[in-house]
């Protein structure tokens, strides 16, 4: 009998055993957070003080739903980007199921926001309450990235809680490997939704 496990209770020590997934700590792997990010407009750095403002007047009343998060955060992040524009187009709630050669097992879950270009999936987001861990929220991600059936080129993705931002390369040529980028926040005095709508300006540009 297959046994049927459910994204959101599997661990990465799982996906280590399961998949050969294996996380690298180099700086090369993942340059696209850090590296030549194209600077944002003074308009841009307004409409992200305003996102900032908001989501600090609803977390004083938490728990923030996970709808909430992606209303108030993740929706004006992806305009920005660009990512409701062409060639990218978006799906929402969208169930993936991956399987472990010869282990009977099947992982299945729903990707609460998936942007797509020709087939190619570019970006997998992963939103959860404020509350919310977000390393809880990083082995979620890799297992819809992971189910990704382009082989040949790599997977980004980002987990938020709302308040912080990882995001995440996957490539599965050869021996899957995954990096992080270092976690942002917009709690700090210093606005860092700049950095993470730069990191996606940059992936919505260099992969459109």
């Amino acid at each position: 009998m297959v046994q049927v496990i459910q994204a959101h209770n599997v661990s990465l020590a799982d996906l280590e055993a399961r998949f050969g997934l294996q996380q690298t700590e180099s700086e090369d792997l993942f340059t696209e957070w850090f590296k030549n990010l194209p600077e944002i407009t003074d308009l841009e750095k307004q409409d992200l003080d305003r996102v900032k403002l908001h989501f600090l007047r609803l977390v004083k009343r938490p728990p923030l739903s996970e709808e909430t998060v992606k209303l108030v955060v993740l929706s004006p992040l992806l305009n920005l980007a660009g990512f409701y524009d062409e060639p990218f187009y978006m799906r929402g709630e969208e169930s993936i199921e991956i399987s472990a050669e010869d282990e009977g097992e099947v992982i299945r879950g729903r990707i609460d926001v998936l942007v797509i270009q020709e087939q190619l999936w570019l970006l997998v987001i992963e939103s959860k309450r404020s509350s919310f861990s977000l390393l809880e929220a990083v082995p979620q991600a890799l297992v819809y990235m992971l189910a990704n059936p382009n082989q040949d080129k790599p997977t980004f993705g980002l987990v938020t809680n709302g308040s912080h931002f990882i995001f995440v390369k996957l490539t599965k040529q050869n021996i899957p490997k995954y990096a992080l980028s270092d976690e942002l926040t917009l709690l700090r005095r210093k606005n860092e939704l700049y950095q993470v709508l730069s990191v996606l300006k940059n992936l919505s540009q260099s992969l459109s």
